[in-house]
């Protein structure tokens, strides 16, 4: 099993499609990191050498900001929208959709389950 950017990658998948799992890398980005370490998208995970990986490794560290790193920058950019008060900071606040989605019905996801209304009467 390869472990590349803190990842372990599956063993029985091809190494463009397993590079998918590492926070940050798309299917654009996994082709772009094989074509610079000159390795075959099609060779499983298992097949790989360790200068196939070591040349992965040094693809990844050099050109993209993974895992870690990437996961903090969008967390500072989303702090940095909610403290000056715009308006997807604002939603981001509310944990309301921010890209400007419906929310009458659906956005169930972002909004939670439902909350049922209560009635102000008392039983007689």
């Amino acid at each position: 099993m390869a472990r590349i950017a803190g990842v372990d990658l599956n063993k029985n998948k091809r190494i463009d499609v397993a590079l998918t799992k590492i926070f940050g890398i798309g299917q654009a980005s996994a082709k772009k990191i094989l074509g610079m370490a000159q390795v075959e998208p099609s060779i499983k995970v298992q097949d790989l050498t360790e200068p196939q990986i070591a040349a992965i490794r040094k693809a990844i560290d050099t050109d993209f900001k993974v895992e870690g790193d990437l996961r903090k920058e969008v967390s500072m950019h989303i702090k940095m929208l909610i403290d000056i008060g715009s308006y997807r900071g604002i939603r981001h606040r509310k944990n309301l959709p921010v890209h400007g989605q419906r929310t009458h019905t659906n956005a169930r996801t972002r909004k939670g389950p439902r909350k049922g209304v209560v009635s102000g009467r008392k039983a007689e």
